[in-house]
């Protein structure tokens, strides 16, 4: 059988923790922030895990990255 390809994109974008789940950067940081509310740029700080669907579809994309 030959090898499964993994989504050049998604590596670039996602990362697994210890235990399997997918995180990933959150949406919305980049520009136009002064429109935002400071609790809104606080939360969206760093990263966060994907949900259960979400993740689903990451592992679907990088077979051999868990």
């Amino acid at each position: 059988m030959p090898k499964m390809k993994t989504k050049s994109g998604a590596k670039k974008r996602f990362r697994f923790t210890a235990t399997g789940k997918v995180k990933a950067g959150v949406a919305g940081k980049r520009h136009r922030l002064s429109s935002h509310n400071a609790k809104y740029i606080r939360s969206n700080r760093g990263t966060k895990i994907l949900f259960k669907g979400d993740e689903n579809l990451v592992k679907w994309y990088m077979p051999y990255n868990r």
